[in-house]
């Protein structure tokens, strides 16, 4: 009779970053630690340490990701062209309010790293380049649309702001940010035309 065992799985520096957002999301900034996040994953802190050299490492990475994954990747997504700005507009915000990040601690990331960002000059940075990236990418759709200068840069705000208490709203079971957003987006693209 021959034992078959069971392949311990091998956590990546993918499966820590993903477990630190949640961390992150569900207890704050103190909550990164190599200890907590390695009995989440059901590991040990050996495990960690064979992918970053300590927990400020970690969170370098997470903002890393965060850039990338919530702002470059969803705007090379929605660049494809297409003949109608407001289609674009309408398949961003799907994008940006889908349950992709749920892996990373869903809804409640984004504003745990604006939490975490009054705390860390660092993380402040990061978070005023990523949103005046998505500002300017939200100004470029406007633009589209055909709102002028100084229009389309109210237009991004508008939307912006919107999704941003949005996701608050919707993290505490009081709204549901994709519907209120499309139908925002709706109405600017109308008023655009």
């Amino acid at each position: 009779m021959t034992r078959t065992t069971e392949k311990k799985k091998q956590l990546s520096a993918d499966d820590w970053i993903k477990a630190a957002f949640r961390a992150l999301s569900e207890g704050g900034v103190q909550a990164i630690r190599a200890e907590a996040i390695a009995r989440e994953l059901k590991t040990t802190k050996g495990s960690f340490y064979w992918h970053f050299r300590d927990v400020p490492a970690l969170k370098e990475a997470m903002l890393a990701r965060w850039c990338q994954m919530a702002t470059e990747d969803i705007i090379a997504i929605n660049k494809e062209p297409h003949a109608d700005p407001a289609t674009r507009l309408r398949e961003l915000i799907a994008l940006v309010t889908d349950e992709r990040s749920a892996e990373y601690g869903g809804i409640r990331a984004e504003a745990a790293i604006r939490e975490w960002a009054r705390y860390d000059g660092k993380v402040a940075e990061t978070a005023r380049q990523v949103d005046r990236r998505r500002l300017d990418y939200l100004s470029s759709i406007a633009a589209e649309l055909g709102y002028g200068d100084t229009d389309r840069r109210i237009v991004a705000q508008l939307l912006y702001g919107g999704l941003i208490g949005l996701e608050y709203l919707q993290a505490q079971n009081l709204a549901g940010a994709g519907t209120a957003l499309q139908i925002l987006g709706d109405m600017i693209a109308a008023k655009g035309k």
